[in-house]
C-alpha cells in the first residue's frame, strides 16, 4: 500500500513520513504530480506558501493524479483544496468551495498549540477518536467554507476554526496530526485504513 507525500520544497518532512510508516503504508516522497492510479493515497503536507505550492503542484495535474485515491491535506495541504486564498494570488484546487481568510484581527496570529476538538460531521480521520480530543495546531490562517456540510470538527481560538474538513476523498485538518500525540496517530492509521480499501 503506497503513500506519497508531495515535497513542495519547503519544510522537515519527516515527522509525516514517520507517521504514514509506523502505520504500515510504504511513503514515497514525489516533487511533482504522478500518473493516476500510482499511488493508493497522497499527502500534502504542512509547509510552504500557497503560491509556491500551488505553482509546484498545478491544480489539475494533482486532480488527475488523485483520481479517486484518498488525498490528506494538513495545514497548508488543506488550505490549498479551496478555491481562494488571502494568503497569495494563485487559485487553490477549488474541491470544495470557500476560501481561506486571515485570523480574525485580535487573535494572536499564529495559533500555535494544544486546542481541543468539536467534533461536527462525518471524517475519514475520525473513527475512534472522542469529543474533545487534542491536537496541535501552527497556522495564522483559516477556513472559511460556502458549505458548512464539509466542516467535520471545529476549534474554539476565539473564533471557530474548522479543524477537520472533507469533500469526497479529500480530507484535510488545519492542524498536525503527525504532531499531536496518540489521537494524531490514530488519524494517520484511519488515512492509511482508507488507503487500503
Amino acid at each position: 500500500m503506497r503513500v506519497a507525500v508531495l515535497d513542495y520544497g519547503a519544510g522537515n518532512l519527516f515527522s509525516i513520513r514517520h507517521a504514514l510508516e509506523r502505520s504500515g503504508a510504504e511513503v514515497e516522497t514525489v516533487t511533482e504530480p504522478a500518473r493516476a492510479g500510482s499511488h493508493d493515497g497522497i499527502v500534502l503536507p504542512g509547509v510552504g506558501s500557497f503560491d509556491t505550492a500551488m505553482r509546484r503542484i498545478g491544480a489539475t495535474a494533482l486532480k488527475e493524479w488523485a483520481a479517486g485515491a484518498p488525498v490528506l491535506g494538513i495545514c497548508l495541504g488543506m488550505e490549498m483544496f479551496f478555491e481562494r486564498s488571502e494568503e497569495g494570488s494563485l487559485g487553490g484546487l477549488g474541491v470544495m468551495r470557500g476560501e481561506v481568510v486571515g485570523l480574525p484581527q485580535g487573535l494572536k496570529a499564529p495559533h500555535m498549540g494544544w486546542n481541543s476538538l468539536e467534533l461536527t460531521g462525518d471524517s475519514m480521520l475520525t473513527g475512534g477518536i472522542g469529543e474533545g480530543t487534542w491536537a496541535y495546531f501552527v497556522h495564522s490562517y483559516m477556513a472559511r467554507p460556502a458549505d458548512a456540510s464539509v466542516i467535520a470538527a471545529e476549534a474554539d481560538y476565539g473564533a471557530r476554526i474548522p479543524a477537520i474538513v472533507q469533500s469526497g476523498e479529500y480530507v484535510g485538518t488545519q492542524f498536525h496530526p503527525e504532531k499531536s500525540g496518540a489521537a494524531g496517530r490514530a488519524m494517520v492509521a484511519n488515512f492509511v485504513g482508507a488507503c487500503r480499501r
